[in-house]
C-alpha cells in the first residue's frame, strides 16, 4: 500500500477534529477524501503531508512509518487551493525551487522543467511571472512544482475551488491525465460531489471527523450504508418502511428494493429507505404508472435546470401516507423528482396539478436506527423529553424524525401497552428514580433500543460499549456505529473479566478486544479503542463513566426479564445518556452498521 493510516486521531481543545481513521491507499490509486467544511477532511491531510502533528495513532507511506518524520522528508508533493507560488520567481524558477534545495545540477533541472511544462500543458511559458498567468495556468504550475522532485504521493487540497466551472474541468481533466501517466498515488481533498465523481478511483466520505464510508463512485452513489452518505452525494428521498418477514413495506403497500439484508425471515422491526429523484415517477392516474406504485400527491415546485426538470410534490395525508424520515425542512412531508426532457414531453404537468407517485428504484440502509419515539406516563413529561437538547440535535444530524407515544402504565408490573401499535425505531424515555423498572418494562413489550436521557444532555464526547452477553455483540456495534456517525465522540469498547479471573484466562479477554474491534472494523465500518478492564460489570462502568463529563453507554443486553437489578444504578444516576440493545440470542441478525 502507498498509504495506511492506522486510527489517526487529531484533537484540538480537547475535541477530535479527524477520528480514529483508518484508511489503506493503494499504488497508483487516485482517492479522494469528501465531505463539507469542518468534516477533518483537510486537518487529515495535513496530517498525512507531515504539516501537521497527531494525537493518536500512525501513518505509513510505501510500508515506512512516517508519524513522527518531518513533512520535507515524507516524499510528498503538495498543491493547495491558493496556488501558493512565490510571486517574484517564474514559471522556470517556481518549479525548479524544489530541484535547487536538493542541489540538482542546472540541466538535470532544466530537462525536468521541460518535462513537467509538457504535462501541464503549459510549454513555452517559462518566463512568465504568476502575475501574467491565469487561475488555471498558476494551478498548472503549482501542479508542475509539486511533481518535480518525483514524489511518491501528490496531496490535492481543493486545488479547483477558486477557479470557474470550465477551468475546473479542463483543470480536472489535466490532472487526471498527469496521475495517470505518472502512476502516481493521489488524494484529492474536496467537498464537490461531482469533482469526486470525475476523478476518483475509490471515495472515502468524511463528516464529523469520522471516515463514514470508502467505495466506487457508482457503489457508493447507488448502495449507500449510511444516511449522510445517501443525503450528501446528490438528492434522496428518505421514507421509513417496515421489514417483514414478507419483504418491505410502506404502510400496507409491499416494495420491491434492493437492501443490504437478507429480505426473509429477519425480526419486524422499522427501517430507511433510500429513494433517489432520478427513480420516481408521475402520471396521470395509478393506472397509467409503468412502475410501481408509492404514494399520491401535488405538484408544488418546478424548477428547469437545462437538461432536467426538478420538482416538488407534496403527499397528499391520510391513513394510507407515505412515512418520510424527515420532512425537507418545513414540517410538511414532499418528495423530490427530477425528470429527464422526455419525460417532460411524455407528460407535462403544472403547479398544484394532483399526480400519481411511483417508484423504480428503493434502497434499504442497513442502520439499526431508523426513528425515535418518545415515550412517557403523562403528556407534559412526553412533551419536555421531545425538547430535549440531545435529542433534537441528534435527531436533526441524522436527517430522522422525533415521534412521541404516551404509556399511562409505563413501569406498572403486568400492565399492557395502552398503544396495540409495534414499536418504532428508537424509544426515548427520561432518566428518572424507576427508570430501570420503565426500561425493563419496554424492553419485554417488544422495543429493541431504549435511550434512558437525563435532562438537558448534551451530545456526548466519549462513548463507551459494553454487551452483557456475546449473542448481543453484533446488533450492539452496529446500534453504536449508526450513533457515532451523528456525534463527535471517541468510541471505547470497554471489555471486564471478574477480579479474580485466573492469569492463564486473562489472554482469552485479550482476544476478545481484538475480535470485537476485527467485527467493528469489517463489519459496521466503526473504528473503536478496545479497553480491559476487572471487576464487577455494573460498578466497573459506572467508574468509567464518572471520571469525566461528555460520556454516554451503549449497552447491549439479552435477559431484560430482570434488567433493573444489575444495571438500575447504571440507569438511575442522571448523569449520562444510557441506550440500551435488545437482542434475544439472535446473533447474526443485525450484523451490518
Amino acid at each position: 500500500m502507498s498509504i495506511t493510516l492506522d486510527q489517526v486521531t487529531k484533537r484540538y481543545q480537547g475535541v477530535p477534529v479527524v477520528n480514529d481513521v483508518s484508511l489503506d491507499i493503494g499504488d497508483g490509486e487516485f482517492f479522494v477524501l469528501l465531505g463539507p467544511s469542518g468534516s477533518g477532511k483537510s486537518t487529515l491531510l495535513r496530517a498525512i503531508a507531515g504539516l501537521s502533528g497527531v494525537d493518536h495513532g500512525r501513518i505509513a507511506l510505501h510500508g515506512r512509518d512516517v508519524t513522527h518524520v518531518s513533512a520535507r522528508e515524507r516524499g510528498v508533493g503538495l498543491v493547495f487551493q491558493n496556488y501558493a507560488l512565490f510571486r517574484h520567481m517564474t514559471v522556470a524558477e517556481n518549479i525548479e525551487f524544489a530541484l535547487r534545495v536538493r542541489r540538482m545540477k542546472g540541466a538535470d533541472r532544466r530537462q525536468r522543467r521541460q518535462e513537467l511544462l509538457r504535462l501541464v500543458a503549459l510549454e513555452g511559458m517559462d518566463q512568465r511571472l504568476p502575475a501574467q498567468l491565469s487561475g488555471g495556468q498558476q494551478q498548472r504550475v503549482a501542479v508542475a512544482r509539486a511533481l518535480a522532485h518525483k514524489p511518491e504521493v501528490l496531496l490535492l487540497d481543493e486545488p479547483f475551488g477558486a477557479l470557474d466551472a470550465k477551468i475546473r474541468e479542463e483543470l480536472r481533466r489535466t490532472i487526471r491525465q498527469v496521475q495517470r501517466e505518472l502512476g502516481i498515488t493521489t488524494v484529492l481533498v474536496t467537498h464537490d460531489q461531482e469533482e469526486a465523481f470525475a476523478m476518483a478511483d475509490r471515495i472515502g466520505v468524511m463528516n464529523l471527523g469520522r471516515l463514514l464510508e470508502m467505495g466506487g463512485p457508482n457503489e457508493l452513489y447507488t448502495r449507500p450504508a449510511t444516511r449522510f452518505v445517501a443525503t450528501f452525494l446528490g438528492a434522496a428521498n428518505l421514507i421509513l418502511g417496515r421489514q417483514t418477514k414478507d419483504g418491505i413495506r410502506f404502510g400496507e403497500r409491499p416494495v420491491s428494493a434492493i437492501s443490504a439484508v437478507p429480505p426473509h425471515g429477519l425480526r419486524e422491526h422499522e427501517v430507511v429507505a433510500v429513494v433517489r429523484p432520478e427513480e420516481i415517477e408521475v402520471a396521470p392516474t395509478r393506472e397509467a404508472l409503468a412502475s410501481g406504485y408509492l404514494a399520491r400527491g401535488a405538484v408544488d415546485e418546478i424548477v428547469f435546470t437545462g437538461a432536467l426538470e426538478r420538482m416538488r410534490i407534496r403527499l397528499d395525508g391520510g391513513a394510507d401516507a407515505l412515512t418520510l424520515a424527515y420532512s425537507n425542512g418545513d414540517g410538511n412531508p414532499y418528495l423530490e423528482v427530477t425528470r429527464t426532457q422526455h419525460e417532460q414531453r411524455a407528460f407535462e404537468v403544472t403547479k398544484g396539478q394532483s399526480v400519481a407517485i411511483g417508484v423504480r428504484r428503493v434502497h434499504v440502509l442497513p442502520t439499526p436506527l431508523s426513528s425515535f419515539t418518545v415515550c412517557a406516563a403523562n403528556e407534559a413529561l412526553m412533551i419536555a423529553l421531545a425538547q430535549q437538547p440531545m435529542l433534537v440535535e441528534l435527531a436533526s444530524r441524522m436527517k430522522t424524525r422525533i415521534s412521541t407515544r404516551m404509556e399511562p402504565m409505563l413501569g406498572v408490573p403486568g400492565a399492557q401497552c395502552g398503544d396495540a401499535t409495534a414499536f418504532s425505531g428508537t424509544t426515548v424515555i427520561a432518566s428518572q428514580p424507576d427508570v430501570a423498572h420503565q426500561a425493563e418494562w419496554l424492553l419485554q413489550r417488544g422495543a429493541d433500543e431504549v435511550l434512558v436521557l437525563p435532562v438537558n444532555a448534551l451530545p456526548p464526547q466519549r462513548v463507551l460499549i459494553h454487551w452483557a452477553d456475546e449473542a448481543v455483540r453484533s446488533a450492539t456495534l452496529a446500534v453504536s456505529a449508526s450513533v457515532l456517525r451523528h456525534v463527535s465522540a471517541e468510541a471505547v469498547y470497554i471489555g471486564i473479566l471478574p477480579q479474580l479471573t485466573p492469569t492463564a484466562q486473562r489472554p482469552h479477554g485479550m482476544r476478545a478486544l481484538l475480535d470485537a474491534r476485527s467485527e467493528a472494523q469489517a463489519v459496521h465500518g466503526l473504528e473503536m479503542r478496545t479497553e480491559l478492564r476487572f471487576g464487577d460489570v455494573a460498578p466497573e462502568l459506572r467508574r468509567q463513566l464518572g471520571e469525566s463529563p461528555g460520556q454516554m453507554l451503549i449497552l447491549g443486553v439479552c435477559d431484560v426479564t430482570r434488567l433493573a437489578e444489575p444495571f438500575g444504578s447504571l440507569l438511575e444516576s442522571a448523569r449520562w445518556p444510557v441506550l440500551l440493545v435488545r437482542r434475544e440470542n439472535r446473533e447474526n441478525e443485525d450484523s451490518v452498521p
